[in-house]
């Protein structure tokens, strides 16, 4: 089965760059085009990709609220980032908004095809340790509320464990070694704190643990 991808970017030459680079990818199926994020939406809502590669500064709607209006829907489609700023306040706000991860623009091609199986396989694209680097920054900047005690209350102790160690950003691998169990264990462990709180993937675990005081910036249980 193809991952269909539709590609928001105000610039023609940007798309026409991607497109013709997915289409040389097995496996791939470009299905649409949006120059802007009210088109990128209508598009998204009409095909219904299993990706956007959505670019953040374009016109009538940017690409963080693009992101935001298309995560709520629920119908599974994901947003991969495409951005030239960086670690900034609009990766922040994206992966807020519930885009599953980003890429530099200028990043290979190989590094592109692979983030985009990464992110339509279902898991999220940004490595432990800048998932780390950009929640603790941003938190420092401007904390959230915090969500209601129970929303937590939800996970066993066990659970809230490796809740933890997800948002001091160690891979499944290094928390399994820390707990002493298997890899399995661990996924096992992900996808139930991933369910009881309603989460798409550990970003946004790594979000709602900030965010609710469980840990603090600088690793620290809270």
């Amino acid at each position: 089965m193809s991952t269909r991808i539709l590609i928001a970017d105000d610039q023609s030459l940007v798309r026409a760059g991607f497109r013709k680079l997915l289409e040389s990818a097995p496996d791939i199926e470009v299905v649409g085009e949006a120059a802007d994020g009210e088109e990128a939406v209508e598009q998204a809502r009409r095909l219904l990709p299993s990706l956007v590669l959505m670019d953040i500064r374009m016109p009538r709607l940017d690409g963080i609220e693009a992101t935001r209006r298309l995560t709520k829907d629920g119908d599974g489609t994901r947003v991969l980032i495409l951005t030239t700023f960086g670690l900034d306040d609009y990766v922040y706000d994206a992966l807020r908004a519930g885009a599953s991860g980003f890429m530099l623009k200028d990043a290979p091609p190989e590094e592109l095809l692979a983030a985009i199986e990464v992110v339509a396989r279902g898991d999220a694209l940004i490595a432990p340790a800048v998932t780390r680097a950009v929640i603790e920054e941003f938190t420092r900047r401007s904390p959230a509320p915090k969500p209601p005690a129970p929303v937590l209350d939800e996970l066993t102790a066990r659970e809230r464990e490796v809740l933890e160690l997800l948002a001091q950003g160690l891979s499944n691998g290094e928390i399994a070694e820390r707990l002493v169990v298997s890899g399995g264990t661990v996924k096992t462990h992900v996808a139930h704190v991933l369910a009881k709180l309603g989460l798409r993937d550990r970003v946004q675990a790594v979000i709602l643990a900030y965010e609710s005081g469980l840990v603090t910036p600088g690793g620290t249980a809270g």
